[in-house]
């Protein structure tokens, strides 16, 4: 899917055809919206036990938050599935489907999921039940993500500590046993990581560095192209000014004490993280899958039910309307809107109307704050004369 795509939803009476017939109130709605503009398919939308108009209003209202809502997981869970792939966007495409089909083939095949979301039921308690999925999918989503994030970090500085430099690598398979003071009560061995540029000002000044420091006692173990690794003895009751003072100079005291076997407790502890990344990583993927496709559908049931709501709010009962979804882009929405405001501006009443040249106009503000007061705004607050919903996949 393009990622220029734009998807409306539009409710009308069936009124707008002479026969009042939901087959050619389809086709009237097509005739309003030409190929130029977008391509209109019908979307299917049960009828649902309705409750009294106090009810309908605040579930109108519920519904403007749970669409946010679901918009909002889907963007988080669609934001985890790049990262997981590393931005790949042929990957994450094709990880972004909707029951094994890509999004603009389930919303043109769209059917109410009868399963999940039982018509039958109360509308409040459809509603109530998409709120706990979409809140379960994105706790799901969010805990898998923070577990997989923790050990890729964790991965990170192992593998920084085998390849990076002297101030920071692991130092097991550099450092030999026979330079370190193990067992004496009052002399340290230290490490420091000096940089290449300032070796000769540290060899000047070490000895006089803090009181007792072993003289000569700096031998060079390892160098890289960024640092010198040099071991310097001094007595025990010196050794944390002499850290301090190292750290002052900005020389890199590093911690380092031998472990019998310490080099293959290093090897086992970064195969095992590895293997953990890549178990949690495939986790998360599969997860990640799953989830966008569930709160897709989540979120386009619940375009279903605020349609179904405005559509009995806006046109009253006995209910008689006609469905569809406009397939158009970002550029072509606006003319498209712009082209049904001009065939079915006669439902607004008074809200429209048309200047000298014949052109649709709306009212004033006073009939829109009228309008909003009375829950019949559309997406970002602007009346239109019929229901209708624009929304992007991403």
């Amino acid at each position: 899917m393009s990622r220029n795509t734009k998807f409306l939803l539009v409710s009308l009476p069936a009124s707008i055809s002479p026969t009042k017939d939901h087959d050619e109130a389809l086709t009237t709605l097509r005739s309003a919206v030409t190929l130029d503009y977008g391509t209109v398919f019908p979307f299917a939308i049960p009828e649902f036990k309705i409750g009294t108009l106090d009810a309908l209003v605040q579930q109108a209202d519920d519904l403007v938050k749970l669409e946010a809502a679901c918009e909002g997981v889907v963007g988080k869970v669609g934001d985890s599935l790049k990262t997981i792939l590393e931005g790949d966007e042929d990957k994450i495409s094709q990880s972004k489907t909707v029951n094994d089909k890509p999004v603009e083939q389930y919303l043109k095949s769209f059917h109410w999921n009868k399963v999940k979301y039982r018509a039958d039921k109360p509308l409040g308690e459809i509603i109530d039940t998409l709120q706990k999925e979409v809140n379960s999918i994105d706790n799901q989503v969010k805990d898998k993500y923070n577990s997989y994030n923790s050990v890729k970090t964790n991965l990170t500085q192992l593998q920084r500590r085998q390849t990076g430099n002297l101030s920071t690598k692991a130092l097991t398979n550099i450092v030999p046993p026979s330079l370190l003071i193990r067992d004496s009560d009052y002399l340290e061995t230290h490490l420091i990581a000096v940089p290449r540029n300032i070796t000769k000002d540290f060899l000047r000044a070490y000895e006089t560095l803090t009181p007792m420091v072993v003289p000569r006692s700096a031998v060079q173990i390892a160098a890289d192209d960024e640092f010198t690794l040099y071991a310097v003895t001094t007595f025990k009751k010196h050794s944390q000014e002499f850290i301090h003072k190292c750290r002052e100079s900005k020389w890199t005291p590093r911690e380092f004490k031998y472990r019998e076997g310490g080099k293959e407790e290093e090897s086992k502890e970064l195969e095992k993280v590895m293997k953990d990344e890549r178990k949690i990583w495939e986790q998360a993927l599969r997860l990640g899958r799953t989830a966008w496709g569930e709160a897709v559908m989540a979120w386009v049931h619940v375009l279903a039910l605020r349609v179904f709501v405005e559509t009995v709010l806006r046109y009253g009962l006995p209910l008689n309307f006609v469905c569809g979804l406009i397939r158009t882009t970002g550029k072509l929405a606006k003319k498209a809107r712009g082209s049904l405001d001009a065939k079915f501006s006669y439902l607004g009443g008074n809200a429209f109307g048309r200047d000298k040249k014949g052109r649709v106009t709306k009212d004033d503000s006073s009939t829109s704050a009228d309008m909003q007061a009375a829950g019949h705004m559309g997406d970002g607050g602007d009346y239109s004369a019929y229901v209708c919903y624009e929304f992007e996949v991403r």
